[in-house]
This record gives C-alpha cells, structure tokens and sequence, in this order.
C-alpha cells in the first residue's frame, strides 16, 4: 500500500485536532456573582474553595444568629458518625451521598474505608466547583467516584451512580443525605423525591438525613424565633434553605425503621465520649443544638 501523502496527513490531523475540541468535556464554568452552598459550608467548615459573595453570606447569617457555623459542623460530625456506624457496625458497603459538598477532613470514602477497604462511594453534586475538587483529590481512587447530578432528578442519580460500576442496586446501599432536603423547596417535593430514591434500593439499605429544625414555639420559644431568622436570612442570600418541624422530618424517612436513638438533635446522635479525637467527634455547644436534627433508619425485608 502506497504512503499517504503529505495532504492527506494534513486533512486528518486537521480532522483530529477539530474532533478532540468538540467533544473534550467542557470546563466547569463556576459563577462567583452568587453565593454557592457547597461554598458557603466550605467556609463555616474552615475551607479555602470560597469567594466574597460566599463569605459575605456566611457571615450575615452568622450575624442574625450567632453560632451558625456550629450547624454545619455538627452536621459534618453527624455524617462522620453515621458512616463510621453503618460501615463498622452494620457491614455496608456501598455508600450514595447526595450533596456532598466540598472535600473537607473525614469524608465520607475516608471513614468508611477505615472499617474495609472495599467499601464503595459515590458523590453526587451539581455544584462545578465541587466536581472539579472532588475529581482531583480522586483521581487516583479506583473505590469512589464524584457524579454531576442534580438531587430533583432521583432516576438520573441512580441509573450513572449503577453506571459507574460502583454500586449495586441489587445489594443494600446507604443513601447519605446529609444536610440537602432542606435546601429542597416544598413545590420540588422533598419528600416525594427521598421516596423516589429509597424506592429503588434493596431491603438492608438504609438512610441517612440531617435537616434544619424548627422547634415548637411553645416549648422552645427562642430555638423557635432563631429558626424563623435564620430562614429569613438564607432565603434573601442563598435562595434556599427550610427550617422544617420534626414531623415533617420524621416523614421523609417513610416507613423505614429509625435505628435508636431516633430522630433526635445531631448532638444526641451516638455522640463518642470527649476523650475521642477521631472525625465525629465535635459537639455543637447547646446554645443552637436543637436547629438541627438527624436519624439513620433501614429497610426492613
């Protein structure tokens, strides 16, 4: 067969050059105008991946409610525990967790991997500037993947998270949705959207929720008007954020069964003695305890 000529050659590195910009996957494009929610908790959690919009934001919260921050670490310590509790002393190994936010210390990977290595995770975020962190830090990680979907679309979540080959529907799964639900508007249906979720996976599954509380005004007055601020503020600056009664809560977990102790404030949550220096550890000082709330309940056969 003769040579291709130098034409030829052109044409086709041409062709080549073209087809590798069309179909490279796009850089993330992040908007720094908005304040994000992954980069908002960034900074209450102590991290660096935040903007002028973000902190301004934080800020003003922590300022209509002193001791805001202590919300979203208390939820990161939540999810710690939660983890450790499902991997260690419940044999999961396979962990979807919706809204993961930002890689900070003790992700979920990092704590379910100190029982098994063989535990599997998948991250799901819509946020980009989570995606492109998430992919770098995991890049050499062939147990946990990040996924770029959207909590409001339940089928698209589970259909790529099987994709990925690192979940198995088939097999009890722990749905992780720390901290997210009430940052769901009540017209998007949180509740409908956790069913959605919960009804596709295998009995021995189980799942995962912290939410923003509103207390009974009757019986915590203050809890109550700090929740009701609170609201105000992450609405005018975020455009999200629901502080929901604890029946409401109760209800996104359906007919799952609630391990003990329930659904109770984060703190109460098999807290770890104070001489534990391990992730999970922190409890938020009382002050600002009952504004947010969590449980762990399982499918039962």
């Amino acid at each position: 067969m003769p040579a291709p000529d130098s034409s030829y050659l052109q044409r086709a590195g041409a062709f080549m050059k073209n087809a590798s910009r069309r179909y490279a996957p796009r850089e993330p494009t992040i908007d720094t105008t908005k304040a994000s929610i992954a980069r908002v908790y960034s900074y209450y959690l102590g991290g660096k991946d935040h903007f002028p919009v973000d902190r301004e934001m934080a800020n003003y919260a922590e300022d209509v409610v002193p001791g805001v921050t202590e919300l979203a670490l208390g939820n990161r310590a939540f999810v710690q525990r939660a983890t450790r509790y499902l991997a260690a002393e419940r044999g999961l190994r396979q962990f979807l967790d919706i809204g993961s936010g930002l890689p900070t210390d003790g992700n979920v990977h990092e704590i379910a991997h100190e029982s098994t290595r063989e535990a599997r995770v998948v991250y799901i975020d819509k946020d980009p500037i989570v995606q492109a962190h998430a992919r770098a830090l995991l890049a050499d990680n062939a147990t946990t993947t990040v996924l770029a979907e959207d909590l409001l679309q339940p089928e698209t979540i589970l259909a790529e998270a099987e994709r990925s080959g690192l979940i198995d529907l088939t097999k009890p799964v722990a749905l992780m949705l720390g901290g997210i639900l009430h940052h769901i508007e009540d017209h998007d249906d949180p509740a409908g959207l956790t069913r959605r979720l919960c009804a596709a996976l295998c009995p021995g599954s189980y799942l995962v929720i912290s939410h923003f509380c509103r207390p009974d005004e009757a019986d915590f007055p203050e809890d109550a008007d700090h929740a009701r601020r609170l609201e105000v503020a992450f609405m005018a600056k975020l455009k999200a954020g629901r502080w929901r009664s604890t029946e409401q809560v109760r209800a996104y977990f359906g007919d799952w069964s609630l391990v003990e102790p329930g659904l109770v404030p984060l703190n109460n949550w098999r807290p770890l003695p104070p001489s534990a220096k391990v992730p999970g550890s922190y409890l938020m000082p009382a002050r600002n305890m009952r504004l947010i709330i969590g449980g762990v309940a399982v499918k039962e056969p």
